[in-house]
């Protein structure tokens, strides 16, 4: 007891002295480390003490709203804990919180501190807020009452209200990272909004196809699970749609809002498609081809339907997401579209040249002396599979057999994909051949020892041999490609690459101008918004000055003999256009 009171008095004099120190602190000196050291310690300080002290808070609250036991019980070490987040890091945390509030008013408003602090504790309290909440709701399905659960949700959901406010307080509003908890909290709800729907659509159909109404608790009624995932699916829609529709996230662009819209929207799509097809695909050719299991075995009917219903809904969910989020790709600007195209492209090699080795080996264990109680087939059937599945989906996202466009082939995303693909499937084909050889060594010295095992040479081999062979025509085709992009790029007479890089300030919309400075000058570009808006509407078209902005002619006729690695262009006002090189 002495000892914690000691730990307790001695963590009040250190947020003492640091709420000292930051009180007191002159105005920093140009060039020097100290503000942003001091940022940096008092926003992790605050972001901790307001963990401990929602942690604590949402103990007590628990222990109230669950009045069939008492206060303390037999936890009294809980009650106290819970007592000591409360008492000693919330006041503390208002104590500190009131001190930086001051400091918002100068330059810690425009830290990446404090847009960091913002952002990580609004996606953190949604986060926590969420699960909780619904997971309490989905609970209530079952007659399961759960108020310690409900308590953090609650808590967690005021946490997220109070940052939330503070986010759009026009003065406490960060001026850096301002939509980043936006763009994360869209991210979230769309994922457990597409599990929620995923595992209640599952369920459905298992109940439906099987016709055993199976349910994850024994002797529970079939419409459980598919009411618990419902809940799931309304709140991630729910979250989803506040980030998403209300907070505008789908009008923002570039950086993190790309990342994140090609990474949820397109990939992870495209990925829970392609595995509830194949899923099915390999289903309906059991029930077609195999009714023995992998060890030769035979297995009954529901067995094999078992995986058909969750890997349809899992299918059609995907699809459905990743259907909105293509038609919202064309307007994201040409970049978006070449990297979401590449994605899905890579996705569908993956899941071919995955599905070729798997044919291969289970081809080679035809031949092989099997192992007892093994079947091929099942093997093979699983491999054509996942070709079926992905092999379609990269043909049309690559499309092999179209004629080669000079400005596609040229593009640095095209390029940094093949030599990505190239790469992986290279150290792949490597490891794959050094697994070979070491198989080849283990039989033929096993061999010579006298204690040779019971499997032959191909069956020892037959695994990573595919996998070889698969990988091996991957990393030599889109080699090939490489090469030949290299040798059409340099037999076409364009442009020189005369700038490195471009960052454009500009408050029209980015698209006329990114393509005129890059097809000009061969320079990347990235794109900073004005804070006034739209106030070169005019360039959005590539209309002349007289509609409000400079035109993609006058940016390009700016940028006429500039040379350097990273050049700076603003927009504005009118239709102006500065151009500033910069240091290297």
């Amino acid at each position: 007891m002495i000892v914690g009171a000691g730990l307790l008095v001695a963590l009040g004099v250190v947020i003492a002295a640091i709420v000292i120190g930051v009180r007191r602190s002159p105005a920093p000196r140009g060039g020097s480390a100290q503000p942003t050291v001091r940022r940096l310690i008092a926003f992790v300080l605050l972001f901790t003490l307001v963990v401990i002290a929602a942690i604590g808070l949402a103990g007590l609250l628990g222990r109230l709203l669950d009045a069939g036991n008492a206060l303390a019980g037999e936890d009294v070490a809980g009650l106290a804990r819970s007592l000591a987040f409360t008492l000693v890091a919330g006041p503390f945390a208002a104590l500190l919180w009131w001190v930086l509030r001051w400091r918002l008013d100068g330059e810690d408003r425009s830290s990446l501190a404090w847009g960091l602090y913002l952002a990580g504790m609004r996606t953190v309290a949604l986060v926590v807020a969420s699960t909780a909440l619904l997971g309490s709701a989905a609970a209530l399905v079952r007659a399961d009452w759960q108020p310690r659960t409900l308590a953090t949700g609650l808590v967690w959901a005021a946490v997220w209200v109070w940052h939330t406010w503070m986010s759009r307080n026009p003065a406490t509003h960060p001026l850096r990272l301002p939509t980043a908890a936006i763009v994360l909290g869209s991210v979230f709800g769309l994922v457990i909004g597409t599990g929620g729907a995923v595992t209640a659509l599952g369920a459905l159909l298992d109940s439906a196809i099987t016709g055993s109404g199976a349910s994850t608790f024994a002797g529970a009624p079939w419409w459980w699970l598919p009411l618990e995932g419902l809940v799931w699916c309304a709140g991630g829609g729910a979250v989803w749609w506040w980030h998403w529709l209300h907070d505008r996230a789908v009008t923002l662009r570039g950086g993190l809002a790309d990342v994140a819209f090609i990474a949820s929207g397109i990939s992870g799509a495209a990925i829970l498609t392609l595995a509830g097809a194949g899923t099915t695909v390999f289903v309906l050719l059991r029930l077609c081809f195999d009714r023995s299991g992998a060890f030769g075995n035979a297995e009954s009917l529901t067995v094999i339907l078992d995986p058909l219903g969750n890997a349809l809904a899992a299918a059609s969910m995907g699809a459905f997401v990743w259907a909105y989020h293509r038609v919202l790709v064309p307007v994201r600007g040409d970049q978006t579209r070449q990297a979401a195209g590449l994605v899905v492209s890579g996705i569908g090699l993956v899941g071919a040249a995955s599905g070729l080795g798997v044919v291969v080996n289970s081809l080679l264990a035809a031949l092989a002396q099997p192992l007892a109680d093994s079947n091929p087939r099942t093997l093979l059937l699983g491999g054509i599979s996942v070709m079926i599945a992905g092999g379609p989906v990269w043909w049309l996202a690559w499309r092999p057999l179209a004629p080669a466009d000079p400005s596609t082939s040229s593009a640095t995303a095209r390029r940094v994909y093949l030599i990505l693909v190239f790469g992986v499937s290279a150290v792949v084909a490597l490891v794959a051949l050094l697994l070979i050889g070491y198989r080849i060594f283990e039989f033929g010295l096993g061999s010579a020892s006298g204690s040779p095992s019971g499997s032959s040479l191909l069956e020892r081999v037959r695994a990573p041999l595919g996998l070889l062979i698969a990988t091996g025509l991957a990393a030599g085709y889109h080699f090939a490609v490489w090469q030949r992009d290299r040798a059409m790029s340099a037999a076409t007479p364009g442009r020189q690459c005369t700038i490195g890089r471009v960052i454009l300030v500009t408050g029209a919309s980015p698209e006329p101008l990114r393509r005129a400075i890059t097809e000009t000058t061969g320079a990347s570009v990235t794109v900073w918004a004005r804070a006034e808006g739209n106030a070169d509407a005019g360039a959005e078209a590539g209309t002349d000055s007289t509609a409000g902005g400079p035109s993609a002619a006058e940016i390009t006729a700016a940028l006429d003999g500039v040379t350097g690695k990273r050049v700076l262009v603003v927009t504005g006002p009118g239709s102006g256009v500065t151009v500033i090189r910069l240091r290297d």
